[in-house]
């Protein structure tokens, strides 16, 4: 098999979400690759993680709840680059569990409406309307990818036991929201929609499921949450690279409408 076919010179890809953590490290799969990656965010990225990139990258501001942003968004990337290959849909709400201030909302009980309207809007509804958008453009030109960034919650339940806190009552421990299972399972439908709507137009579409990423918790979250892991372990914040060039480019050219987990194998138990 060619390395070629991972090559991904002169594709310019959208990462949505991508001043976050995951964003940043798809960024870095893109232009490892050859390819031209544009950060689209709400927010200004820190520019301390912008440096940690080592090149220079497109960072550009989009609401992608708001359609009219995104349509814009468009007009200026095919001013700028003249094309759109690839579109990864990575923007997502996830407030940490771990936040105190936010233990009475996430549980089922009390979670705020206006909440689970926000997070469905960012993760679901600005999925949906920049797949619309620049997959529109893709299918126009004849060819391009669009990756959906579900989650290993897409493919099972939160354990909620993961987030215990010694000490306080059932009523009281936080929780994993409702809503970021929603978004992430709907991923999927909105995956396997897209891949058969637009395979006649050379557009693929599939979902990617990573594991959690190692990023600062305490040891207590980590030493459970690895016992509920294969390979013991959270994922280190670049080994989604690998999955994610693969996705991208010409080496997944018969794959559409999958969805591909990464999870260090939690799923399978």
């Amino acid at each position: 098999m060619s390395e070629g076919i991972f090559d991904l010179s002169g594709r310019v890809a959208l990462i949505t979400g991508g001043a976050g953590l995951l964003g940043l490290s798809h960024a870095r799969a893109i232009h490892g690759a050859g390819g031209i990656p544009i950060l689209l965010d709400v927010a200004e990225p820190d520019p301390s993680h912008l440096a940690q990139l080592q090149f220079d990258v497109t960072c550009l501001r989009c609401d992608i709840t708001r359609e009219s942003d995104v349509t814009s968004t468009l007009s200026t990337v095919i001013s700028q680059f003249g094309r759109v290959d690839i579109l990864i849909n990575n923007a997502a709400n996830n407030p940490k569990v771990e936040d105190a201030a936010g233990w009475h909302d996430s549980r089922l009980e009390n979670f705020p409406l206006v909440r689970w309207e926000a997070d469905l809007a960012v993760g679901l509804t600005g999925a949906m309307i920049c797949s619309r958008v620049f997959g529109a453009e893709m299918a126009r030109r004849g060819k391009g990818v669009i990756v959906n960034i579900a989650s290993d919650l897409a493919l099972i339940a939160p354990d909620q036991r993961l987030y215990a806190i010694d000490g306080l009552p059932v009523a009281a421990q936080p929780m994993k929201p409702v809503s970021y299972s929603v978004v992430k399972t709907g991923l999927i439908g909105l995956t396997r929609y897209l891949a058969t709507y637009w395979a006649d137009r050379g557009v693929r579409a599939n979902a990617l499921c990573p594991g959690g990423v190692e990023n600062g918790q305490d040891a207590k979250f980590l030493q459970r949450i690895a016992d509920r892991i294969p390979l013991g372990r959270m994922a280190h914040r670049d080994e989604y690279q690998g999955a994610m060039l693969f996705l991208c480019s010409d080496a997944s050219s018969y794959m559409t409408g999958a969805v591909l987990a990464v999870d260090g194998g939690r799923s399978a138990w």
